[in-house]
């Protein structure tokens, strides 16, 4: 081996911890472009026939999150998602109630109290050539 001079040695260690960095960099770029994003959630919902939601009925659908409604006007949901920050609101005996900001609403989505200042979202119900309920959320 070679003597190497304390120069000569400094500039191998420089060269080498320079070549290591730049290799880490690269390899944090090349993954940082071929991040693979997350599929764009669904806006359709199948909720079954109408017949699994009888007159004067209120169901809650978590997985999207709605209430379906029946009365004397028809079907129609409301969005169960808080005007103010997009937490899921609970239903209480009033209508109900955000757990993030404790924003009221009433059973039609009316604000009661805020910080919302917007009334809940109705959502568009249809129904499709097979009889399922279909709800869309945009």
């Amino acid at each position: 081996m070679k003597n190497l001079s304390r120069r000569n040695f400094l500039r191998l260690s420089t060269n080498s911890l320079l070549a290591l960095a730049s290799a880490l960099g690269i390899g944090g770029l090349i993954r940082y472009l071929s991040y693979q994003f997350d599929p764009a959630p669904s806006s359709e919902f199948d909720i079954g026939p109408a017949s699994d939601y009888p007159l004067n009925s209120r169901t809650v659908i978590p997985h999207i999150p709605a209430i379906i409604v029946h009365d004397k006007k028809g079907l129609h949901a409301l969005s169960l998602k808080c005007t103010h920050l997009g937490c899921t609101v609970e239903q209480r005996n009033f209508g109900f109630e955000c757990p993030c900001h404790s924003s009221r609403y009433d059973m039609d989505g009316a604000v009661l109290k805020g910080p919302a200042a917007a009334n809940l979202r109705q959502l568009r119900v249809t129904e499709s050539e097979d009889g399922n309920l279909h709800v869309f959320t945009t």
